[in-house]
């Protein structure tokens, strides 16, 4: 079923913007009435100040690259929203969308971005081509649209294309998670990691990033009964702060049954 473009992927449209390096955000902020400004902040990461139709936008620019195209999107997902009040974002502001209520002015200024730099009309032709996700293709697609491999693999996952379900752990218990929509809910994964996940061995352990996914049983994500003589595949990768975030394929079955 096809949803409708929500306003950053009809705006995109309206340029006539079609590929992933079509997508120029400085020249759609000018458009919009705001003007990119990168330069050193110590107080925030990205912040927008606006009068009488026109607008600053101004990003760290010790940022790295990816980081910074979201924040430049977060912010202009503000000018589009949240027009006449005065936003400074922390790091924590931008990209956390997965913890926040619906309709908070963060939360709405990062759906705003994941759709203006991760069209869907552009992303789900193209994954097409993609057999099954697993961080090198997740790679190979963050980087043709200049995104990170998390707000990737979040839109990913809401196109529900793959059965997976992305997972970000501490080391203390699991921080979030995000499922595909053909996920039933009743899989939630553990408090906290197991000593058998790859999520695990990367936290406490000296174990790199795998090239691949490798097969695990489902007990050591969910703690279910039903989980019990069933496997899945994962990967891991790190984040910052000794975070992992593991792509989770559900590869049996049964565990699409509701």
């Amino acid at each position: 079923m096809n949803l409708p473009h929500t306003h950053p992927e009809r705006l995109l449209r309206s340029f006539g913007i079609l590929r992933p390096n079509e997508i120029d955000l400085e020249a759609i902020a000018w458009e919009l009435g705001a003007k990119i400004r990168l330069r050193r902040l110590n107080t925030c990461e990205a912040r927008i100040v606006g009068r009488a139709g026109r607008a600053i936008i101004t990003v760290d620019d010790r940022m790295p690259p990816t980081r910074r195209r979201f924040s430049i999107a977060h912010e202009i997902g503000h000018w589009c929203h949240h027009r006449g009040r005065c936003l400074v974002c922390r790091p924590e502001d931008i990209g956390g969308a997965s913890t926040r209520t619906a309709n908070g002015p963060e939360r709405v200024a990062d759906e705003y971005a994941s759709d203006l730099v991760l069209p869907r009309y552009i992303l789900a032709p193209l994954l097409q081509d993609v057999g099954r996700l697993n961080i090198k293709s997740l790679d190979e697609v963050a980087c043709a649209f200049g995104t990170s491999r998390t707000a990737t693999l979040r839109k990913i996952v809401d196109l529900d294309r793959y059965p997976i379900m992305m997972v970000c752990s501490g080391r203390s218990r699991h921080k979030w998670f995000r499922s595909s929509p053909s996920i039933p809910a009743k899989w939630f994964p553990r408090y906290e990691a197991s000593p058998e996940s790859s999520a695990f061995d990367m936290m406490f352990g000296s174990k790199k990033e795998a090239s691949t996914p490798r097969s695990v049983r489902a007990t050591a994500w969910f703690d279910r009964n039903e989980a019990s003589g069933l496997m899945l595949q994962e990967q891991s990768f790190s984040l910052p702060g000794s975070e992992v975030m593991t792509i989770l394929t559900f590869t049996d079955r049964k565990m699409l049954a509701p």
